[in-house]
């Protein structure tokens, strides 16, 4: 059952409890960090399962010692996992690059001022963060800085407005109230003002309780502009996901009263196929660790288990699905922008990754840069047609397509219509010593498929080219070697550009059918009228397209095309 007597040992003898397994190859260097709730199930099935990933695979046959450490809950195997993967970042292992320093805020005493900085070891300071957006932590800084002018430090010096005691001692008297302005809470600080403002109405300080007014205004406008649900939502933290082949985009939002406070996207490479769940549960330990996040509340789109002091809530409906659904936009436009980045920055890298995913899926020996792609067309077995479209690395290659009429098979006989064109395609191609394709595409299940490999090893290069057939209905994949079909997933990049091809080759092909439909039943409608000959017919086919618009032209146009004695008599040879 296993490769050999060391690893069965090591597996037999492994514990049934929660913890961390690491796997070493015979250099003794980590390959894979992995948690489990139950360590000798999770670690056998690397080596009792059959693996659809190429790389698990690869990995198993890499593994010669495996090392574990028992933990008391699941939740601690996934702390511990995360810290172990950041320390030695195995090559399995998904891992979250963020080479970014984010700013914090300062609050400094003496003097007292506020600012952001990217340098978090300043001495007798209080610092919070870090922030994500710079623009809205000065946005945020500007409206401490108007509500508590003493924190301006370099206004103040400017103008002496102040001693230094005085602004500590104004520091010392709001300072609960700035760190929970800071924090996100506004009604604290609101209310703080508010009883501020009434004491000096009563004390009848008119212009002081004014200028406290007029800040109560200034913070209500920016709660009313921040606020995008009920404020009682507070304290909570929103995961979404967007799972693609080879990546997945994870958004994380902070709301505190209501309001956004933070929000920041990671993007994170899939090494072996790992599922949302447990890419998700990754994300969330980094996120918190790196943002330093103490909430115990959080909105998932799914269940996960993060231990017993965060409670995993998913909403179904009302103002905290529509947060769940904010983050989850924020993740899909974040998937675009890097999609988008990658084909600007390094377009050859994302072509590559792109044809690699389809040798993968489609289990190719190479990769697809050029694939070739039929369909028939015909309409109730008349004027049998068929398209051939060409990509060239994942793009259409317009100046290869190529048109066919049907010329040995009559009646609807689909099957033999693909024998055919398949047939002649390539026997033109070798005989003009032509590059073949890695890949050959057909509109249709096992039937095409078949009559297209009959044409493919009646010409001997059955070894040199690949061939798949895609059936409409479920968007099955066939192979001739495999009688299951391959069903790939709906957002896969490798069924997209295989839809593109058959809709191309469609498109492609009904354009040429319709064209010859109209030239059939306009060649059958002028072989009935008399004196009107073959070249007549081309030119009054390219100028009115169709029989109604002959039929309803005027004397005038027949006379401007063909002159006035030609034109007048096709007119009314046409109109008796």
């Amino acid at each position: 059952m296993y490769k050999d007597k060391t690893i069965s040992i090591q597996l037999d003898t492994l514990p049934e409890n929660p913890g961390v397994y690491q796997f070493y190859n015979e250099k003794s260097e980590i390959l894979y960090i992995g948690k489990a709730k139950n360590l000798k199930k999770r670690v056998k099935s690397y080596f009792t399962k059959n693996h659809d990933n190429n790389r698990t695979r690869l990995l198993v046959k890499k593994i010669f010692l495996v090392k574990h450490i028992i933990v008391e809950t699941e939740t601690d195997a996934l702390l511990l996992e995360n810290s172990l993967i950041k320390e030695y970042k195995p090559r399995y292992n998904v891992l979250l690059k963020d080479d970014k320093t984010y700013p914090w805020i300062c609050l400094q005493k003496l003097p007292p001022k506020i600012f952001y900085t990217r340098d978090n070891k300043i001495k007798n300071a209080e610092y919070f963060g870090p922030y994500t957006s710079v623009k809205h932590l000065k946005i945020l800084l500007a409206l401490i800085k108007e509500i508590y002018p003493f924190l301006n430090h370099e206004l103040n010096h400017l103008l002496k407005i102040r001693s230094k005691e005085q602004s500590i001692k104004l520091f010392d008297k709001n300072k609960d109230s700035i760190k929970e302005l800071i924090k996100g809470n506004l009604k604290f600080c609101l209310n703080h003002l508010k009883k501020e403002m009434v004491s000096l109405s009563g004390e009848e300080k008119y212009e002081e309780a004014q200028i406290l007014k007029d800040k109560i205004i200034s913070l209500e406008k920016y709660q009313s502009k921040s606020t995008i649900v009920n404020p009682k939502i507070n304290n909570v933290d929103v995961f979404s996901i967007v799972d693609g082949e080879s990546h997945a985009y994870v958004n994380f939002l902070q709301i505190a009263y209501g309001s956004i406070i933070r929000s920041h996207s990671v993007e994170i490479k899939k090494k072996l196929n790992e599922n949302k769940k447990n890419l998700l549960s990754l994300a969330i330990i980094e996120m918190r660790n790196l943002f330093s996040l103490k909430t115990n509340q959080v909105y998932l789109p799914f269940k996960i288990n993060l231990g017993e002091k965060i409670k995993v809530h998913v909403p179904k409906l009302g103002e905290k699905k529509k947060l769940l659904e904010l983050s989850l936009r924020n993740a899909k436009f974040y998937r675009i922008e890097k999609i988008n980045q990658m084909k600007v920055i390094d377009p050859e890298k994302h072509k590559n990754r792109i044809l690699e995913q389809m040798k993968l899926d489609l289990r190719l020996n190479n990769k697809p840069e050029h694939i070739e792609c039929f369909d028939n067309s015909n309409l109730h077995g008349t004027n049998p047609v068929a398209a051939c479209v060409v990509f060239k690395n994942g793009k259409p290659s317009k100046n290869e397509y190529r048109l066919y009429n049907i010329k040995d098979v009559k009646g609807i006989d689909d099957f033999a219509s693909m024998k055919e064109v398949v047939f002649r395609r390539y026997k033109r191609l070798i005989n003009q010593g032509q590059n073949l394709p890695q890949l050959i595409v057909v509109d249709g299940g096992k039937g095409q498929l078949s009559s297209a490999m009959k044409a493919i090893k009646s010409l001997g290069i059955e070894k040199q080219i690949s061939l798949i057939g895609i059936a409409k209905r479920l968007e099955e994949i066939f192979s001739p070697a495999d009688p299951i079909p391959i069903y790939l997933d709906k957002r896969s990049e490798t069924l997209k550009i295989i839809q593109q091809l058959r809709n191309e080759a469609h498109r492609f092909g009904i354009n040429f059918h319709r064209k010859k439909r109209i030239k059939s039943s306009f060649n059958s409608y002028l072989d009935e009228l008399k004196g009107i000959g073959p070249k007549t017919k081309e030119l009054l086919l390219k100028e009115f397209k169709s029989v109604k618009r002959i039929k309803d032209s005027s004397v005038e146009e027949f006379v401007g095309l063909f002159g006035e004695k030609k034109g007048e008599r096709i007119f009314n040879t046409i109109n008796k």
